[in-house]
């Protein structure tokens, strides 16, 4: 068996890291692991990356269970396969979720932040110093115009920061399209974890439209200006401050 991974990806990975610092000598890296395209994108990059940088780090897979009967076998079996270190963390995050979640409340954000906070526990029982997500430059872009049309405000998503607890939070995949992971799991033919595996789905509350809205309200202007993405890719690094409505101190 063997895994398949384009030039374009591998080159934006090494673009994106030596622009933003995200790997350096020495790290250990836990590496979130759903089982989707993204992540799925991100471990065999990473490994491939192994091989390639001209300096030593390691990474561990992780993988958070919500207890909820989920069976990650074959996501195990995959690890194993490619020789990729991984742990399953088994929580009662969604037993907890009955109690927690308000009624007309998002479930989505609430096991969001659950599933980061275990993230962080598991890299600082592991002795990692980062944490690594596959959010994409099409989650960056949603994330800006959900911000900026429901919450007035203009926030996206960092590719490097740093926690409460002092991890630092990177995303490899920040600046590569979501068709490009969708396109390796495809040509590799990988079985990717979708939404039946989302806790969210399981629980009695209307579905999310927002992300959804915006997702198509971005492929139809991309459609209409094509370079729509490189664009916004290029505005994420180039914020005059200044020309906003900042009220001074």
């Amino acid at each position: 068996m063997s895994i398949v991974i384009s030039k374009k990806i591998m080159s934006k990975l090494g673009r994106t890291n030596a622009e933003f610092k995200l790997i350096e000598e020495g790290d250990k890296i836990l590496v979130g692991l759903s089982g989707g395209k993204d992540s799925l994108t991100m471990i065999h990059a990473m490994k491939e990356q192994l091989r390639r940088a001209p300096f030593k780090f390691e990474f561990l897979a992780v993988t958070i269970s919500y207890g909820m009967g989920e069976n990650y076998d074959a996501l195990a079996k995959h690890c194993k396969d490619y020789d990729i270190p991984h742990i399953i963390k088994d929580t009662k995050v969604y037993d907890l979720a009955k109690d927690k979640i308000r009624k007309n409340s998002s479930s989505c954000s609430f096991f969001s932040r659950m599933r980061r906070g275990y993230l962080y526990t598991v890299a600082e029982e592991n002795g990692c110093n980062k944490v690594a997500l596959g959010h994409h430059l099409d989650d960056a872009a949603e994330s800006f115009f959900m911000n900026f049309i429901y919450n007035g405000q203009m926030r996206s998503l960092a590719p490097k920061y740093k926690a409460g607890n002092g991890l630092i939070v990177i995303r490899p995949l920040i600046q590569m399209r979501e068709r490009q992971l969708q396109a390796f799991v495809i040509e590799n033919n990988l079985q990717a974890i979708g939404d039946e595996l989302c806790p969210s789905m399981h629980f009695d509350e209307k579905a999310p439209h927002a992300r959804a809205e915006t997702k198509v309200m971005l492929a139809k202007m991309e459609k209409e200006f094509p370079t729509l993405f490189t664009s916004l890719n290029a505005a994420f690094k180039n914020i005059s401050v200044d020309s906003f409505f900042m009220v001074e101190d």
